[in-house]
């Protein structure tokens, strides 16, 4: 049928039909074609994965005469024969041409063996052009085959028997099957038709096809974009057909939805006021309204009923038989599919129109987001593997080496300090705790030696830690009071016990002579007790050195652990800082024995400590047996000898005035504690101060040389020279033979980033040709 202005009506209403159903005239024809055509190019280029473009979908229960309303739109026959009901979508791409009438049948693959979306469609051509309507319906049944059975190659069931598989390996499919139709008696027009909804299945049926064909028409229905041309049979209860409820799952105001009644010829006798009730659109409502068609029966299609037969009896079907022909001419107008395809063609394209002047738009945006999304993952494996790994590890060395050489704020070098000063702090509290005073515990037996050196080394209080040097005893208001007893005693060491080993000590020196032996032996027990903070500093080092670099392997090579290429990376610098570790293990040993001997060449710092505590340690004695001269020289107020403030009566003051008178200038009256009787315990008190003196120039020494030691041979040995550098290069074999092979498997990308990667290479290329594709058609 062609038309020159609208579509002629007979007497009774209906649209005339003259074998076809070409609803518009030349006027538009050109704007039509153009419009579809956008859409169908779009459609080649897959770009309906990623952007909503316009298109009918036709849906309906299994059985509802859907197929019959394709072959009634398009002039086709589809396969009938049993167990050949449509189990993928099929696409109907139909154009108006002078041309003669031609089909061409195409494979489009969206999914792969596993059913994951493709990057890009694949598509085969299936078979040569078709320009016998006959030969539609064959080539059909064996396409569907096809895309039923994936893993076999389309060209047996292209060239095989026309005979069904026995099993096919999908029950239903997302791929499609693709029919561009054109001729002169073809209207402009595309669609998808979807395998029809089920309720149930056979015996040996999947039951979950009822679930994977109700998503896969959801998939199609839910775009905004879709127009659902629902096809419900009259001779089934319209509460008992799903698709009207998906349809209304996804389109609940019915503004994109287009209701065909099918078989009205099957109306039960007095049910036919119900039905009609659809077609004045007072019942379920749609936007644009509910159509009925009636196409030919079992009977008449085995009589070989033609298309242009088919068209005028249903014409006549609906002009003569009650109560359809008693209807006003409006809703005659919503009978025939001569007016279905006329509504479905006004739809769609109203809305491409509306549609395409925004789809350039969302093609861009989509365009940039995908271009972000590539940029964040890892640079793609290059062409030169090999020099690729080798930028890769010269990236890593000068990172390395920036930090190795300390960064800012929170790098390598400030984690360490903690435990560097938790490390000095230790040592510091290994400072022996001397008491200037006598034990006030009284012992049955001799104090020995070895229990003497058991008290050192054990850790003092953290008021002792904070103080750095002796107090200061300028004055005699300086010494400390009474109530140090209450300090721990557990490592306390009275004067007299010290007093007591050093006697002991005694062979064959003259009087007043202590050997040294006592002295040495007190240092060395303090000093074996550094080992243990030493080591827990050298393993903290090395762990926290470990983590630090994994951090900056994982930042360089994360996205190469496929080919082990990190994990190898990580291997050879563990192992390189292991070696690092025991060098610098032997290091810190060194330094623990060349301790051992007491020795220091810095006289001046060693005396000014010995004076300081041989001070504290005697105004610590004055202040205990001499309390009461300490007391009165403290409150008596100080004047030079030569005052005349001086009182009579003020004994300390006619003392500091006697001393001026013979000579003795600028005497205090702190001085005059210096005229007290010597002390027996003045020995001790040497060997004290000594071994406190010593014990500052030792430990200052030793906690600044262990953490220099360790970074040099740990932190800073890690970058020295090259060496990693060297070691890496060797043991990954990049400069040896076949370096290129192994450099190309180090750089093998783990399945998940390349998959990723190729899905959105895939994306951009689609939306590009898209873009192309629009911008071409002016859109």
């Amino acid at each position: 049928m062609k038309r020159t202005s609208g579509t002629p009506e007979n007497d009774s209403g209906v649209a005339d039909v003259d074998g076809s159903v070409d609803l518009f005239d030349a006027l538009h024809s050109t704007e039509r074609r153009r419009l579809l055509d956008v859409i169908n190019n779009l459609r080649k280029t897959g770009a309906q994965l990623d952007i909503d473009l316009p298109t009918i979908a036709v849906i309906g229960m299994q059985s509802a005469g859907k197929s019959s309303l394709i072959e009634a739109i398009s002039g086709i026959k589809l396969p009938r024969a049993s167990g050949t009901c449509t189990r993928c979508p099929t696409e109907c791409q139909l154009s108006s041409s002078a041309e003669p009438w031609r089909c061409t049948v195409t494979l489009r693959y969206i999914t792969d063996l596993d059913d994951q979306p493709l990057g890009v469609p694949r598509e085969h051509v299936f078979g040569d052009t078709i320009v016998e309507k006959d030969e539609v319906e064959a080539r059909i049944r064996r396409a569907q085959r096809a895309i039923l059975n994936p893993t076999r190659d389309f060209q047996e069931f292209l060239n095989g028997p026309d005979a069904d598989v026995e099993v096919s390996e999908r029950s239903f499919s997302r791929n499609s099957i693709v029919l561009d139709i054109s001729g002169p008696d073809i209207v402009d027009l595309s669609f998808v038709d979807l395998p029809g909804l089920i309720a149930s299945v056979s015996d040996g049926g999947n039951p979950e096809d009822i679930d994977l064909v109700r998503k896969l028409a959801t998939s199609y229905i839910k775009k905004v974009n879709c127009i659902i041309l629902l096809t419900v049979a009259c001779e089934t209860d319209f509460e008992n057909q799903a698709a009207h409820q998906l349809a209304k799952t996804v389109d609940r105001t019915g503004k994109r939805t287009i209701g065909v009644l099918t078989k009205p010829d099957r109306i039960p006798t007095g049910e036919e006021e119900r039905w009609l009730r659809f077609i004045k659109n007072e019942h379920q409502p749609l936007e644009h309204g509910w159509f009925s068609v009636r196409q030919p029966d079992s009977q008449a299609l085995r009589a070989g009923i033609t298309y242009s037969e088919a068209r005028q009896q249903e014409l006549d079907y609906f002009a003569k038989t009650p109560p359809w022909s008693t209807l006003d001419r409006q809703c005659l107008k919503q009978l025939g599919t001569a007016n279905v395809v006329e509504r479905l063609s006004e739809v769609l394209l109203d809305l491409i129109r509306r549609t395409l002047p925004g789809l350039m738009k969302q093609v861009k945006r989509e365009l940039k987001e995908v271009e972000a999304k590539i940029q964040q993952l890892p640079p793609a494996p290059g062409d030169d593997a090999l020099a690729q790994v080798l930028l890769l590890l010269n990236n890593f060395s000068r990172d390395l080496s920036h930090h190795m050489d300390g960064t800012p704020y929170d790098g390598l070098v400030q984690s360490l300090r903690p435990a560097q000063d938790e490390f000095r702090r230790t040592i510091r509290g290994t400072a022996p705790d001397f008491r200037p005073y006598e034990s006030s515990k009284k012992r049955a037996d001799p104090l020995k030696p070895d229990e003497l050196m058991t008290r050192l080394g054990v850790p003092c209080s953290v008021a002792e830690l904070c103080r750095d040097s002796p107090p200061r005893v300028s004055t005699i208001h300086d010494v400390v009071s009474d109530d140090e007893d209450d300090e721990d005693d557990r490592r306390a060491i009275y004067v007299d016990e010290i007093m007591t080993c050093a006697d002991s000590a005694v062979t064959r020196e003259l009087p007043g002579h202590i050997p040294f032996t006592i002295t040495r032996d007190l240092i060395v027990a303090i000093l074996g007790h550094w080992r243990s903070p030493t080591e827990l500093l050298l393993t903290f080092v090395h762990e926290r050195l470990l983590k630090y670099v994994e951090k900056l392997i994982d930042k360089h090579f994360v996205t190469f652990a496929e080919g082990k290429f990190q994990q190898k990376v990580s291997d050879i610098v563990e192992h390189f800082i292991l070696e690092g570790a025991e060098t610098a293990r032997s290091r810190v040993v060194w330094l623990l024995a060349v301790e051992q001997p007491p020795f220091t060449r810095n006289y001046r710092y060693f005396s000014d400590y010995r004076a300081k505590y041989l001070e504290y340690f005697r105004g610590c004695r004055h202040h205990i047996k001499h309390r009461s001269v300490i007391q009165t020289l403290k409150t008596h107020k100080s004047y030079f000898a030569s005052s005349s403030r001086y009182k009579t009566d003020d004994p300390v003051g006619g003392v500091l005035s006697g001393l001026n008178k013979i000579g003795f200038r600028d005497v205090k009256s702190a001085d005059l504690a210096k005229l007290l009787p010597p002390d027996e315990y003045e020995p001790a008190l040497g060997i004290m101060a000594d071994v406190r003196a010593y014990f500052h120039v030792a430990y200052k020494r030793f906690t600044d040389l262990v953490p220099m030691a360790l970074d040099h041979e740990l932190v800073l040995g890690l970058t020295r020279d090259g060496a990693l550098d060297k070691r890496l290069l060797k043991e990954l074999g990049v400069t040896g033979p076949d370096a290129l092979a192994r450099c190309e498997d180090l750089l093998r990308e783990p399945p998940k980033i390349a998959q990723q990667r190729a899905d959105l290479v895939n994306k951009k290329t689609r939306l590009e040709s898209a873009r192309v594709e629009l911008a071409r058609l002016g859109v």
